[in-house]
């Protein structure tokens, strides 16, 4: 079990470009997964929250600073952002307005699952997701007003309702299980990143089957600045950590959280409000995050074990 977890560990991303490249070409075969999403993701949380303890969530507590940072990161440099890539390589009006719209989202639970990956602070990944999903349904539609004046409406109880059931309550499950039979999970312990990988995968590949049309047509300049909101977004995140003298496990926390957006919010905003068109960069973004993402938690994860092969000085990146 253990050398078969290994492997899609160590191949997580050329399992993710595979599938992908299989979703693109037979999109038919993976748009059965789309109304069980919300289960995979719970499954997920499940696995994350086997995987911690109570304790570690008293510890957040201790950092709440670090939260209150990262969300402002989350609200004020991803917009901003959004519309500085927008106007630098001048984008057409409507892809702008994708590129805000995701901008303006909360943080997903990809980067949970991230976070879980790369060995980072789970309990305070999962803590700066839901501040920021809670925070929401007042400030995304508020940030979209100020930069579009367009008025869009999120419902805080479908908000809160989709929380309780896809991340708190798996997660508290899990927990529960550990606490209560920690010693006869420990065997089984190593499993569940490899259900984690198997679940994002599925959903990446439902993902990129809806909407292969997309993605096909994309112009260059979007793919660019997509792709740039979301890096720069990991670099902004890992040094405003750093200079607040944030751990490296932490800063790579807070990293993910902010390069990572809801970017299933940011489409459906899109296209209830603005249109098919504006939907275009959240759709890229949800293909490209999770890229990025998993390529960075496997080069955090490797250089961790160069770290400590080589004894190498404590806070190497």
């Amino acid at each position: 079990m253990n050398k078969k977890s290994n492997i899609i560990e160590g191949n997580f991303a050329i399992i993710v470009i595979v599938v992908s490249i299989i979703a693109l070409w037979q999109p038919a075969g993976f748009l059965w997964i789309k109304p069980h999403i919300p289960k995979l993701l719970g499954i997920i949380m499940f696995g994350m929250g086997v995987a911690l303890r109570f304790s570690d969530f008293a510890c957040v507590w201790q950092q709440k600073h670090l939260v209150g940072v990262a969300v402002l990161l989350q609200y004020t440099c991803m917009p901003i952002l959004a519309v500085g890539l927008s106007s630098i390589l001048n984008l057409p009006k409507e892809m702008m307005i994708g590129m805000v719209v995701v901008g303006a989202c909360p943080g997903g639970t990809a980067s949970n699952v991230m976070a879980y990956l790369a060995k980072a602070n789970v309990a305070l990944s999962v803590s700066l997701t839901l501040c920021s999903t809670i925070l929401a349904p007042l400030l995304t539609p508020m940030i979209i007003y100020l930069v579009l004046s367009q008025k869009v409406d999120i419902s805080f109880l479908s908000m809160v309702k989709s929380i309780f059931w896809i991340v708190c309550f798996p997660l508290f499950d899990g927990l529960v299980l550990r606490h209560f039979f920690s010693g006869k999970l420990e065997r089984i312990l190593p499993v569940f990143p490899s259900i984690s990988i198997i679940s994002i995968t599925a959903i990446i590949a439902c993902v990129v089957a809806l909407n292969k049309a997309l993605i096909l047509s994309f112009p260059i300049a979007i793919l660019v600045a997509v792709l740039l909101h979301n890096s720069i977004g990991y670099f902004v995140g890992f040094q405003v950590a750093r200079f607040l003298n944030a751990s490296v496990k932490d800063a790579r926390t807070i990293a993910f959280e902010i390069g990572m957006q809801n970017s299933g919010l940011g489409v459906s905003l899109a296209n209830q409000f603005f249109g098919a068109a504006s939907a275009l960069p959240g759709a890229l973004f949800s293909l490209i995050h999770n890229l990025t993402g998993i390529s960075l938690a496997k080069w955090w994860v490797f250089s961790n074990g160069q770290s400590n092969n080589t004894k190498s000085p404590k806070g190497r990146i």
